[in-house]
């Protein structure tokens, strides 16, 4: 008995003799793949090594397969058409699809972004869950498994194999209690007035300042640092029945103004601004479920 092993194959090969298997006439099958008559003689001598059978005898009506040939008709014809739509792009439906998307975005992201997120897949994807674990040690490690979908934050250079979009450009403004006695003078916060109130600072690590302590120090000022906090959405509620100074995010702060008693002001010095992306590994690129959700998370930061 003729053992026959895949490596001896080629798909042409296997295309080849289901097109004879089509037709019954080796220059319509020949013609059918782009192969010319002798071409197609020499693929067709290689069929009958590689399965040790004639597979087709030469009748004047043409040729006709052997039983061996007639047994690979419909399995051969079912292992290409498989193969066929398995090679054609992943189409991803939202509106039916199931399932979590696991995004790891700071509190005062998910505080702008997660409103008009959920109401874009309550409308578009409604059986779609928004998981935002608290962030881990190694990010990047779950972004590369999969285990995250995305992280969104500041990113100025996306890492190798990691690819980041923009999401919108922020900076910075000063927050105090509606009421505040620096705001009733009238004029313009001034620069001196402003290092010289007490202020609060956001800060992830508990330790160190910020951009508003680097630019006081060009020009030869220091600010005291009266409450020290790791917690973005705190910080401002606590502000407000304070009269602590705080500058924070602008786009936070906006939103934050509408449900608390918080006045907003523009920084008496420049202040660098900042963008916000979106940053997913390699692998996922070209899969069409997260090019959704890149495209869903992109214009619901819009």
């Amino acid at each position: 008995m003729h053992e026959t092993h895949i490596d001896a194959l080629d798909l042409n090969l296997l295309r080849l003799l289901d097109a004879l298997l089509d037709t019954g006439n080796l220059t319509r099958a020949g013609d059918r793949l782009g192969l010319s008559q002798p071409a197609a003689s020499r693929a067709l001598a290689r069929l009958r090594a590689a399965l040790g059978d004639p597979l087709f005898v030469r009748l004047p009506q043409g040729l006709k397969p052997t039983p061996r040939a007639q047994a690979l008709r419909e399995p051969l014809r079912r292992a290409l058409r498989d193969l066929q739509q398995a090679l054609q792009p992943h189409r991803f439906d939202p509106a039916s699809a199931r399932g979590a998307i696991r995004i790891v975005a700071p509190d005062h992201e998910a505080t702008t972004l997660l409103p008009a997120l959920l109401q874009r897949l309550t409308r578009d994807a409604p059986n779609i869950d928004i998981d935002l674990p608290p962030r881990p040690a190694e990010p990047l490690a779950l972004l590369a498994d999969g285990t995250l979908d995305l992280i969104i934050g500041v990113f100025p250079d996306a890492p190798a194999g990691f690819r980041a979009q923009r999401l919108y450009d922020d900076d910075f403004v000063c927050v105090l209690r509606r009421g505040h006695p620096a705001l009733r003078r009238g004029a313009p916060l001034s620069l001196a007035r402003y290092a010289a109130l007490p202020h609060a600072l956001i800060s992830i690590t508990g330790s160190g300042g910020g951009a508003v302590d680097t630019a006081l120090a060009k020009h030869g000022l220091a600010r005291r640092i009266a409450l020290r906090i790791p917690h973005f959405l705190a910080a401002p509620l606590i502000v407000a029945h304070s009269d602590l100074v705080l500058t924070m995010p602008r786009r936070l702060a906006r939103h934050l103004a509408a449900a608390a008693p918080l006045q907003l002001i523009e920084p008496p010095l420049d202040l660098p601004g900042f963008t916000i992306s979106q940053l997913w590994h390699e692998h996922q690129q070209h899969d069409a479920r997260h090019r959704w959700l890149r495209q869903t998370v992109a214009a619901a930061a819009a």
